[in-house]
């Protein structure tokens, strides 16, 4: 793997840090794209003192012209990309309901606080879509230019287990995760005959700094929501970030050379438990 350039956003995240930094362990040159630059600095000094190579450069995944001035400065120091892991993504409070299931009584309350579906506001669907959507089709339409011609090349998606089981309270994110799995595979067809792999990983539910608080009580102990989750993963825990490592491993290896278009859910067997 040694001189293949892998280009990862969303990397300042927990998911996808932990990725970074097992990957650079593998031998692949990493190029971190980050809008918070400090926290970007900080994965790339991890990186350096477990003897890896790494470099940040600073765009958003929904600014194009961001993107496509991080690609000249990464060409500049590094070469051209190989490996594109489309990390970035996320959802909003402006998107998500308040309770799983509408009820007849909640259009006749007066409660702010309360969001139905019917509360729903354009700015947090929008928000949700294209930062997990567009947020994937960009930096693939700027990056994955230069893998054309070049042997060995990839992209990975970040989808998840929402994108085939929808979950409630969260339309948006289900949504738009469902649009990343399909664009998965409408882009391996597209870029197989040019030598560009395209795949994609669906974790499951993964304790971050984003569902922490809706999934533990603040003395550790499980929300509602994560008792539902742990009675319905047949692995009996939520997932560690290290637990990606396998499958984004196989998929940027060359070992899969002839693995395209698929979505690996990583999940402790959620997808596959129907709850009886």
């Amino acid at each position: 793997m040694k001189n293949k350039i892998i280009v990862i956003t969303g990397a300042t995240g927990v998911l996808m840090r932990t990725i970074a930094i097992a990957l650079s362990k593998q031998g692949y040159r990493i190029a971190i794209l980050a809008r918070d630059m400090e926290k970007a600095e900080s994965l790339k000094i991890e990186i350096e003192h477990n003897g890896g190579e790494a470099y940040t450069f600073e765009a958003d995944v929904l600014k194009k012209e961001s993107l496509e001035k991080a690609r000249l400065e990464m060409n500049s120091k590094m070469g051209t990309c190989d490996i594109l892991i489309n990390g970035a993504g996320g959802n909003h409070p402006l998107g998500t309901t308040s309770k799983p299931y509408l009820a007849a009584e909640d259009l006749d309350q007066n409660d702010a606080e309360l969001k139905t579906f019917f509360d729903l506001e354009t700015e947090g669907i929008q928000s949700v879509f294209d930062l997990n959507f567009l947020g994937t089709f960009l930096p693939t339409q700027v990056f994955a230019k230069d893998m054309v011609g070049k042997d060995g090349c990839s992209v990975l998606n970040i989808s998840s287990l929402s994108a085939d089981r929808s979950l409630t309270k969260i339309p948006a994110y289900s949504a738009a995760k469902a649009a990343t799995s399909n664009f998965t595979q409408w882009l391996a067809v597209h870029f197989s005959k040019v030598g560009i792999r395209v795949n994609a990983v669906a974790p499951g539910f993964f304790l971050t700094t984003q569902n922490e608080k809706l999934l533990t009580q603040e003395d550790g102990t499980l929300t509602p929501r994560g008792e539902a989750i742990i009675a319905n993963t047949p692995a009996g825990r939520f997932g560690k970030p290290e637990d990606l490592i396998s499958a984004v491993n196989f998929l940027c290896d060359d070992a899969s050379a002839f693995v395209t278009g698929i979505v690996i859910p990583v999940d402790g067997g959620f997808s596959a438990f129907s709850g009886v």
